[in-house]
């Protein structure tokens, strides 16, 4: 009886180990189910010896209590396997969203509360305009009279995001994203429903290094930008545009051919869109990245083009070029300050929202390019773990050919904000800024604005 108890000890002590040897058990999805039953039949067979000493050695009761110590840390095993499978599969898959077959499909976005009070130094903004939603420096006021505090309550901001990833095998990636807000849009009202509609802001393809379909310009470094509550911030200093391209990516190296468009100054001061343009602007990037931060050199090369139809004049083409540097740099261990530098001519939609046009033209019809200088400058500093603050500024300058394109037009802009945001849990962000803009034209008259902002943000 003794050499059959022992037998069956040993026999259940050895399918222990090789459970707790073996990786496949620890993948089964009813490991615990098994590791129960066996647990069971050894703890009953320990107490069955237990009753009857005379037919059960002590050599007989060690084994059984090894093959039940055996169990627990296979247990123990399979969890932690389990639980560390667990975490890879969702590090490898961006820990959120779920799998169509080989697609791996995520989501994101933030839902964004904002509360606004601005006064404008020259002249009252109507109510629904887009100047009281953020700053767009070209659109200003100047020459009025000064408005009182306006307040708006929106939740426009609020952006949705949706990207895919397929392993099409081969080594190969294809992916896609979507994104979505409602900024810049009509039907809404602030009377009845503040029902705005939806608008397109990123939708592109990625295959391998490629990327087809609309995005940021490839001269826009999204990164280099401040953390504000504003849309943008920094506006008068900033390359801003997204648009539709086909970008190639090697490393830090980036070159992209991208929609082309002209904006021209009419001789009343007016703004014209050609739509003539026949070759893509091409854009040649390069991204050094390290423990500091990153540093980001752009360039720019374009042909703005107008025909006949536009001016009952000439048609012309004109060369417009330019180039931006930008970065991200720590300060310490948690500050960091960021910046840009943009300078050309005839880059005139790329910069600060379109403050000025890429041309102006001339009195037989031919065009001649704006030059432009912008940049800014912002600091953030981190309070505590959960508070920080950032101060910005930045400022834009435009040379215009006064002859051509009248004194009505905006020869400076600059602004100025800060602010402080505190973040109670890493997904909500609470805050407030103050922002102080300015717009000069080439004729003198100029106007402020001065904007107060409450936000509340859950990233998702």
């Amino acid at each position: 009886m003794a050499k059959v108890g022992t037998g069956l000890v040993k026999g259940l002590l050895l399918s222990a180990t090789i459970l707790s040897a073996s990786p496949v058990w620890a993948q089964d999805s009813d490991v615990d189910a098994r590791l129960d039953r066996l647990e069971a039949l050894v703890s009953g067979l320990i107490e069955r010896m237990d009753a009857k000493q005379t037919a059960a050695t002590e050599g007989d009761v060690a084994v059984a209590q090894q093959a039940q110590q055996a169990i627990t840390e296979t247990r123990a095993l399979a969890q932690r396997t389990a639980a560390m499978e667990t975490k890879v599969a969702e590090q490898s898959a961006g820990g959120n969203g779920f799998n169509v077959g080989k697609t791996r499909v995520t989501y994101g976005g933030y839902i964004k509360a904002d509360a606004i009070s601005q006064r404008t130094s020259g002249g009252q903004v109507g109510t629904g305009s887009i100047v009281r939603d953020f700053l767009i420096p070209g659109a200003i006021p100047v020459g009025g009279t000064s408005s009182g505090f306006d307040t708006d309550f929106s939740a426009r901001q609020s952006r949705f995001i949706l990207q895919t990833s397929t392993d099409v095998g081969g080594g190969h990636t294809l992916g896609s994203k979507i994104e979505m807000d409602f900024m810049v849009t009509s039907g809404g009202d602030e009377r009845v429903s503040n029902s705005y509609t939806p608008r397109l802001r990123q939708a592109y393809i990625t295959f391998d290094n490629w990327l087809f379909g609309q995005a940021w310009s490839t001269f826009q470094d999204v990164g280099a930008l401040p953390e504000t509550l504003d849309f943008i911030g920094s506006t008068p200093g900033t390359v801003f545009e997204r648009q539709p391209m086909v970008r190639y990516s090697n490393g830090g190296l980036q070159i992209a051919v991208e929609q082309p468009e002209t904006t021209v100054t009419s001789p009343t001061g007016g703004r014209v869109l050609a739509g003539d343009d026949s070759l893509p602007d091409v854009v040649l990037r390069y991204n050094h990245t390290g423990d500091f931060g990153h540093l980001t050199a752009a360039a720019i090369g374009r042909v703005l083009r107008v025909k006949p139809d536009d001016f009952g004049l000439i048609s012309d083409s004109a060369i417009g070029y330019g180039l931006s540097l930008s970065g991200k740099v720590g300060l310490g261990s948690r500050d960091d300050l960021r910046f840009m530098a943009t300078a050309g001519q005839g880059l005139g939609r790329y910069i600060g929202l379109n403050i000025v046009n890429d041309a102006a033209l001339r009195l037989d019809g031919s065009l001649d390019p704006i030059a432009t200088y912008s940049g800014f400058l912002a600091y953030r500093h981190m309070w505590t773990d959960n508070v920080r603050s950032t101060i910005s500024g930045s400022y834009f300058k435009a040379d215009n050919p006064v002859a051509l394109t009248t004194g009505g037009v905006t020869d400076e802009s600059w602004n100025a904000f800060g602010n402080i945001i505190y973040s109670p849990v890493p997904p909500l962000d609470l805050g407030i800024e103050y922002m102080y803009a300015n717009r000069e034209l080439e004729n003198g008259a100029s106007g402020n604005l001065q904007k107060i902002q409450l936000s509340a943000k859950y990233s998702f």
